[in-house]
């Protein structure tokens, strides 16, 4: 168990880097108050959890770690529930409604449209 608990919290640390650098350059080159940078990590995300999950499903992740450190760690280091949700309020209380309900709609479609089209990807490798 704690060797799951370390594989985990290594892709958890990563993850989370991997989030903050990426969200900062893309938010930082964004020309408006849209969070762009969250956006784009949790499609990223998205995309990445979807091939991790069909090529673990084809046996190409070869260790039940590997594919936690790669899912849990990584992935759930690397996107962010949270951020969203407080980036969707700031947007209300900013009065930028139209900001918000076009944040809320691309990014729960498009995460769901990434984890789908990743875990396809793995399909067609077959």
């Amino acid at each position: 168990m704690l060797k799951t608990l370390i594989f985990i919290g290594a892709g958890g640390f990563v993850g989370s880097i991997a989030r903050y650098l990426l969200s900062q350059i893309i938010q930082q080159n964004a020309t408006s108050s849209f969070p762009w940078g969250t956006l784009v990590v949790n499609v990223v995300g998205s995309l990445l959890i979807g091939l991790f999950y069909g090529l673990s499903e084809r046996g190409a992740i070869g260790s039940s770690e590997a594919r936690l450190f790669l899912t849990v760690g990584l992935c759930g280091g690397f996107t962010t529930f949270s951020t969203f949700s407080n980036e969707n309020l700031a947007l209300l209380r900013d009065g930028q409604f139209s900001f918000f309900a076009m944040y809320a709609f691309a990014s729960v479609a498009l995460g769901l449209v990434a984890v789908m089209g990743g875990f396809a990807l793995t399909k067609m490798w077959s």
